[in-house]
């Protein structure tokens, strides 16, 4: 490829070190053990993790990036411990294909376990890469299986209807997908979250419980109870500037400018306050949480849309 093909790519901040995670292998991943028997795989951009046990082996999500390389990474660790490669359960943390398309690899008789939305979203889309979680629960759920302890819970709606937490007190690991990127700012409109005030309100849920090892499901790096922290603050502060920008940025001279072309004057009046909410976001976390310069703008808007119309803010009604 030609410099000048790239030449006029944006350029961004650097990545912080502390974003990254391990090298992957020859193969594409990487997997290593959290506590005894539990481990993780990552191919970098997506996670997975899975639970040795005497019945067999419990994996906890399956990305179609990570694929095939999730039973090489099982096979791997059986190899080298000496026990069963078997998958025999596989638990959803959601519908959603990038985190589940891979679960037909495995045994149609593989246990798939996941909340009830899960089902009914699952039988919905008809993909035959994702077969629908046979066993569902409601609000809570404590499996036990070859001697292990897995509690599944879900708080509502977040990221997606269906996303619950994953909670393994005896290896003090969470799992919660598609909430928190440690190390990392949200991907596009808070990491493509369909239920905003639940996303905010999902860091306080995980962090009500007791562990130290955080499985956020994307990118390189397990995480910790302080990326939790950091990621909650990170959206306090994009609400709180929104709501001064919602305050503060007049919208007259769109509505002058276009006239009757109102949908112009509106990109023009939220681009604008999506900017002016952003811009103090992005230069406090620049440089603590890596892509905060890329993706701030495109969460900062979802949050304001959120604060208007979840929250009601600055409605007004005429007189």
């Amino acid at each position: 490829m030609s410099e000048t093909a790239t030449d006029t790519l944006p350029d961004y901040a650097p990545v912080p070190r502390s974003a990254l995670g391990p090298a992957l292998n020859e193969q594409g991943y990487y997997v290593g053990r959290i506590e005894r028997n539990l481990y993780w795989i990552t191919d970098g951009t997506y996670q997975s993790a899975f639970l040795t046990t005497s019945d067999g082996v419990v994996v906890l999500d399956a990305p179609p990036t990570i694929g095939n390389n999730i039973q090489r990474a099982i096979d791997e660790i059986a190899s080298a411990n000496g026990v069963s490669n078997t998958v025999t359960h596989l638990i959803y943390s959601h519908h959603h294909a990038d985190h589940a398309g891979a679960s037909s690899l495995f045994d149609k008789n593989v246990t798939r376990i996941g909340h009830e939305e899960t089902r009914r979203l699952l039988l919905r889309d008809d993909d035959p890469a994702r077969p629908p979680n046979e066993e569902t629960f409601g609000d809570h759920r404590t499996l036990e299986i070859g001697g292990e302890r897995i509690d599944l819970a879900w708080h509502g709606a977040n990221h997606s209807p269906d996303n619950i937490l994953i909670h393994l007190p005896d290896h003090d690991t969470l799992m919660l997908i598609d909430i928190v990127n440690p190390g990392w700012a949200p991907v596009y409109v808070a990491n493509l979250t369909e239920d905003i005030p639940g996303y905010i309100e999902a860091p306080a849920n995980a962090l009500a419980y007791s562990w130290k090892h955080f499985i956020g499901g994307h990118l390189g790096r397990l995480g910790t109870r302080d990326d939790v922290t950091l990621h909650q603050q990170y959206m306090a502060d994009i609400s709180e500037s929104s709501r001064k920008a919602i305050d503060t940025v007049d919208p007259t001279r769109y509505f002058v400018k276009y006239g009757e072309n109102m949908w112009a004057a509106v990109k023009g009046y939220l681009d604008e306050v999506t900017a002016v909410a952003a811009a103090p976001v992005i230069e406090k976390y620049t440089g603590v949480l890596a892509a905060a310069d890329v993706f701030t703008e495109s969460t900062t808007f979802w949050v304001i849309e959120s604060i208007r119309l979840d929250l009601g803010y600055a409605s007004q009604v005429h007189p």
